[in-house]
């Protein structure tokens, strides 16, 4: 669920996923809501305000004496005066916001952030929506054609066909999709599906029509497939063909990456005004910022594909989704929950992987961090269940996922029940619930160092923590049964299931799981773990093998700390495993992208410092996410006060002072020494 609150600054509205909006207020009076709001207002807050920049989206402008609604567009309208009348403004973005406000006043950028002025101070109420809700159904044939069908009306989440489109906030989810024996598209959906200018004809197969989902989603394209033809992309005057598969996949992704980013570029000319750092590197290729941004999808197409864009290629974000998804009909229903997100699509592919390569993988990720502190046997769990992790074949992507059968490594694995779960959380970011059961009292260090990392989370963030020890089956079973947002096992696993006082209790035997996401840290839990995604949970850390005491506390603690502060579930494990030498015995099942809390920031970031020749240090600072691609962040450098796209790391040389300054101001994970700390622990480690 989203919720709103009233800040220094105006209003800030939070919800799951990417549902956050900001409400910039000049001259801001927090106050009680004077005025109504429609129903589907979720929550509200209300003041007063001298003027109103609101986050970009589709306006819809209502005057309430005479309910005529309109959808102002900039440039085309550029400044609207409005009268003095009663008036509720709706943005649609990741969030819908609401604004209640009487009149007159000025309306500017209708197109993009809308601002509406003042003469003087106005009472307004300014309320949130929530997007989480499923949207409609698609409903096709179960053939290749239906498919292409499905895939033509996916851009219909999109609410804009302008550059903005790179925007996290403007990609909502797209249609679900179905399975029958006719076409059957909502007139909603219609509706809001923009005409094309881009064709994609591909072969009549899944094999083909799979890998073009995201590409075809954020163009717009329409899809078309036929009997022995080559896979295609056309727009009125330009044919670009791909090679055939394997070759295909990654000619895809390359297209994709194209469009995306110079879109990322472009955006900074329109009304949303939200310009980059990166977007000087326009200048290299040639490219007219204003012009493209008032041109069409498939005229932009055509100028980007024409750009040099391998000159800036290395200066622009790595990409930072990969999915590699079986090209089954089942799993053409969980396309719609993946698209939103603007991933790499591949089809699966692996290979077997050996004990030595396991440890080895393990190693290189082990040494780039440092060796742990001290060592200690996990006590004997019996035998654990046994698991093959297979290695896939990987490609552009910081962050992976399987969609497949197999059990992959280096890679989170998913199955469709996680991304359906996903609304079964609405989301509070006021609050977690979050239990910790320890059932092996050796292993008490990580259970205290975890409740005080629970009981001392991020200011705002309000977390129950309850506390359960030598639980019986009974009591275990009931903990995933209840609805909470965080269950942390510490304990054993073998084949039985996870350890209680009177025996082992399978996850099978469980009637639901009603846990929103889970770190099993015991020996072997990989099983439990996917059964537990299927049985409800979202996503959770499980193991592969059996894990040494030690190092089970060290990637539990670090884990479960990025985790409240931001972190999807697989860049918090990927971090946190990192600490110990068979990091690889641990991975994530079910939704790796998944958030338990909304960071209140573009998206988490990482800070690494190495020292020196000359006794500075260079701070690395680096933001990535796999759920807001297109979004920006500015780096916490005095000496650079632009803004920058996600997933690109900024570089700078501190002194001493300015060291113990940037550790002391920021709240960030840093790899610092060999090892991973948080900023505040090592000021006072540095400083001592």
């Amino acid at each position: 669920m989203v919720k709103v609150k009233a800040t220094d600054a105006g209003v800030q509205a939070v919800g799951p996923g990417t549902a956050s909006a900001v409400v910039a207020a000049e001259g801001w009076v927090a106050g009680e809501s004077e005025h109504e709001l429609p129903r589907a207002a979720v929550d509200a807050v209300g003041g007063a305000a001298e003027s109103l920049r609101l986050p970009p989206g589709l306006l819809r402008l209502r005057r309430l004496d005479s309910e005529t609604e309109r959808e102002p567009t900039a440039p085309a309208e550029g400044t609207v005066q409005l009268p003095d009348a009663p008036h509720l403004l709706r943005v649609e973005g990741a969030a819908v916001v609401f604004v209640r406000f009487d009149g007159p006043a000025t309306l500017t950028d209708a197109g993009g952030a809308p601002t509406v002025s003042f003469a003087d101070s106005r009472r307004v109420t300014i309320g949130v929506g929530d997007r989480s809700e499923r949207p409609e159904t698609v409903t096709v044939p179960r053939t290749p054609e239906g498919v292409a069908t499905a895939l033509s009306v996916m851009p219909a989440g999109h609410l804009t066909t302008t550059p903005d489109r790179s925007l996290p906030e403007m990609r909502a989810l797209p249609p679900r999709i179905e399975f029958g024996s006719e076409v059957d598209v909502p007139e909603s959906v219609a509706a809001r599906r923009p005409e094309a200018s881009v064709t994609l004809e591909l072969p009549a197969s899944l094999d083909y029509l799979v890998p073009a989902s995201s590409l075809a989603h954020y163009l717009g394209a329409d899809v078309r497939v036929a009997d022995e033809t080559n896979p295609t992309l056309r727009t009125p005057t330009l044919e670009r063909e791909f090679d055939p598969n394997p070759g295909y996949q990654a000619g895809v992704a390359r297209v994709l990456r194209r469009v995306f980013f110079f879109d990322c570029l472009v955006r900074g000319a329109g009304p949303n005004g939200r310009d980059v750092a990166e977007a000087d590197l326009l200048d290299e290729v040639g490219l007219d910022a204003a012009a493209l941004y008032r041109a069409d999808a498939g005229d932009r197409l055509e100028a980007y594909l024409d750009a040099p864009f391998d000159d800036i290629s290395s200066r622009l974000p790595g990409w930072h989704l990969a999915m590699y998804v079986a090209p089954t009909y089942e799993h053409i229903r969980t396309l719609p929950y993946l698209l939103q997100n603007v991933p790499n699509v591949f089809l699966p592919e692996a290979k077997p992987l050996g004990t030595d390569e396991r440890l080895s993988r393990s190693l290189d990720d082990f040494y780039r961090v440092g060796p742990p502190h001290d060592g200690g046997n996990r006590a004997d769990t019996g035998d654990v269940p046994d698991v093959n992790p297979v290695k896939p074949v990987l490609g552009a992507g910081r962050v992976h996922g399987w969609l497949a059968d197999g059990v992959p490594i280096d890679v989170f694995k998913s199955i469709p029940q996680a991304y359906e779960h996903r609304a079964r959380y609405p989301e509070d970011p006021q609050s977690l619930s979050v239990v910790a059961v320890l059932n092996d009292k050796r292993m008490i260090d990580e259970y205290t160092d975890a409740t005080e990392i629970y009981e001392s989370g991020p200011a705002g963030l309000d977390i129950e923590t309850t506390v359960k020890k030598r639980t019986t089956r009974a009591e275990l079973a009931e903990v995933f049964e209840s609805n909470h947002d965080l269950v942390h096992y510490i304990g054993h696993c073998d084949e039985s299931g996870l350890r209680c006082v009177d025996g082992n209790l399978a996850v099978d035997d469980i009637e639901e799981s009603n846990v929103e996401a889970f770190f099993l840290n015991a020996c072997g839990s990989y099983y439990e773990g996917l059964e537990l995604v299927e049985k409800g949970s979202v996503a959770g850390a499980v193991t592969f093998d059996k894990v040494l005491d030690s190092h089970a506390a060290r990637v539990g603690t670090t884990f479960v700390r990025l985790l409240i502060n931001g972190f999807s579930l697989e860049r918090a494990l990927a971090l946190a495993r990192r600490r110990i030498i068979m990091g690889k015995d641990y991975t994530v099942v079910g939704d790796g992208t998944h958030l338990l809390t909304e960071p209140g920031i573009p998206a988490p970031a990482v800070a690494t410092i190495d020292a020196n020749d000359d006794g500075t240090f260079r701070l690395k600072y680096d933001t990535n996410s796999p759920r807001i691609a297109g979004g920006t962040y500015a780096p916490p450098f005095p000496e650079d006060e632009r803004s920058h796209l996600l997933g690109t790391s900024q570089r700078t040389d501190l002194t001493d002072d300015d060291l113990a300054d940037f550790l002391e101001r920021t709240d960030v994970p840093v790899i610092y020494d060999g090892d991973i700390h948080w900023s505040g622990d090592l000021y006072r480690e540095l400083t001592s």
